[in-house]
């Protein structure tokens, strides 16, 4: 019995040759619309559902293939004689191939200015509906969603004149995946619109909430781990369904054991780091906080001044940079035990370096020109039965931001490194203190309940390290709430402080600062990141 096929398409990409293809099989066409006339202009033998349901497609293509000879052909199941009975006795057939695309109600939606008409009009039905009724008879029917799916169908009908069982239920599966993809993004919208009906009309143009009453995210599986933050908890990794270009989810491992759950939260903190900077970076991360960050004129010395701030938290750590890495930036970092290794890009000397280091981890993701404003949008933090969400801390201090508090003024120099320490900051767990000197951090502090003992903890480890804090600048990613914060870090050796400011007692701060002879800096902004 020859094979009947039902295509219907928003997006025609490939369609064409599919069909070709379907055809020259055997298979009889069936199709709606647009799609049906696509493939009678190319030639193609193709009836329209109207002929089959004998009922025309009416309220613009809103009713078209909503009918029991389309929903029926779909749903039968073969082996069931009472089902196949039915078929007969309505002179329905049996539609064995189903291929659909939806209507682009995401890309609508994304638009600016797009009407609420305009949203509700490309919210599918009857495409949605065949696609459910197809993958629920997933035995019998192979449903086919999107174009990167035609040569594998393609592959398997020349090769054995039918579908396998196993693609078939794969197919199942991406088409319920899509659906739900679908039905969350109209979820979405709708919850998010502020709805006015005084403004009602085709041109309306809602208001939307930033936070929706509803939130739905979904995301596709890239790894399962072999185990979570330890080794009794189990773990996978997944990703957005649309990636950000230069984000972690992007990336290609070139060599190297597989990663780890740690080695992935690990890798994300370096990698957002370190692309966050203009210039030649390498930013060091150990246990999700910046060990050794600095800049320089190439990868190499950019990390040999990271490596400086605190070499053995460096040991068994997780290593980014910003440019490709070349020969003498790979022989460096291939003096140490490193965990990760991540750039845009490593030249054949560099890869040839680490080939026999075969458990370092390479990771390549390419970095788009404008990767600094393409970013995460989105934070979330799972708490007990529930979700916190906030837009991402993307803000990005500047110059002009900085507003000078003191009696003493910083030099060019101190505002440089200041506006590089804040950056620093940013990326360190509160409390965070970062000493820096010259676009290298020279000592950090992270972690700690008490914003004093994140400061003495910065000295402990510059001294430890053998690097002095004299003439050095002091970011704080929160305000210190009494001058004890201030003095801790003077006394270390900083001439230079910045600070968001915010403070009941600012003015004592201000004070101790005009008092010890520094120059302190209000940035108007905390980085909290807890």
């Amino acid at each position: 019995m020859a094979m009947n096929a039902l295509l219907s398409v928003s997006d025609k990409t490939g369609i064409v040759d599919f069909a070709k293809a379907l055809h020259a099989l055997g298979i009889k066409l069936l199709s709606t619309g647009g799609t049906a006339q696509l493939l009678a202009k190319e030639g193609l033998p193709v009836t329209e559902v109207a002929e089959v349901t004998q009922f025309p497609e009416m309220l613009d293509g809103r009713v078209k293939t909503l009918h029991p000879k389309v929903h029926g052909g779909l749903l039968a199941r073969r082996e069931l004689p009472a089902h196949m009975a039915a078929l007969k006795e309505h002179g329905i057939d049996t539609i064995d191939l189903l291929v659909v695309n939806l209507y682009p109600f995401e890309a609508t939606v994304a638009k600016a200015g797009c009407t609420l008409a305009d949203a509700i009009e490309n919210i599918d039905i009857g495409g949605p509906a065949m696609v459910r009724s197809a993958a629920k008879n997933w035995k019998d029917v192979g449903v086919i969603t999107a174009a990167d799916q035609y040569d594998a169908v393609i592959a398997e009908l020349k090769a054995a004149g039918k579908l396998s069982n196993k693609l078939r239920f794969e197919l199942s599966v991406a088409a319920f995946n899509r659906i739900s993809q679908y039905d969350g993004a109209i979820s979405n919208y709708l919850s998010s619109v502020q709805f006015e009906e005084e403004k009602l009309s085709e041109e309306y143009v809602p208001a939307r909430a930033e936070f929706p009453g509803q939130f739905n995210e979904q995301y596709v599986k890239v790894q399962d781990l072999r185990y979570g933050e330890n080794s009794h908890q189990q773990a996978a990794w997944y990703r957005d369904l649309a990636p950000a270009a230069g984000s972690l989810a992007t990336g290609v491992q070139l060599q190297g054991k597989e990663l780890s759950y740690n080695n992935i939260a690990d890798a994300d903190a370096a990698w957002e780091c370190v692309k966050s900077f203009e210039v030649p970076a390498c930013v060091i991360i150990k246990h999700a906080n910046p060990c050794g960050v600095a800049i320089g004129a190439n990868p190499f010395e950019a990390y040999s001044k990271a490596f400086q701030t605190d070499p053995t938290s460096a040991f068994g750590g997780i290593i980014a940079f910003n440019r490709p890495v070349d020969k003498a930036a790979a022989e460096a970092v291939s003096k140490q035990f490193v965990e990760v290794l991540m750039a845009p890009d490593f030249s054949a000397e560099a890869l040839e370096i680490f080939k026999s280091k075969v458990n370092v981890r390479l990771m390549k993701i390419a970095l788009p020109e404008n990767y600094g404003s393409v970013r995460n949008a989105l934070e979330t933090k799972r708490v007990g039965s529930g979700l916190l969400l906030q837009s991402a801390d993307n803000h990005e201090l500047a110059l002009a931001d900085l507003k000078v508090v003191t009696i003493k003024q910083p030099t060019p120099e101190e505002l440089n490194d200041l506006l590089f320490a804040w950056k620093v900051a940013k990326f360190v767990k509160s409390n965070a203190i970062v000493f820096c000197k010259n676009g290298m951090t020279m000592g950090v502090g992270a972690g700690q309940m008490s914003r004093l003992d994140s400061a003495r903890i910065a000295s402990i480890k510059a001294e430890a390290a053998k690097l002095s804090l004299q003439n050095t600048v002091v970011a704080s990613d929160a305000f210190f709430p009494f001058r004890d914060g201030l003095d801790v870090v003077v006394d270390a050796g900083a001439t230079c402080v910045a600070q968001p400011g915010g403070s009941m007692r600012d003015q004592e701060v201000i004070d101790a600062a005009n008092e010890r002879g520094v120059a302190m800096v209000f940035t108007g902004v905390r980085h909290f990141r807890h």
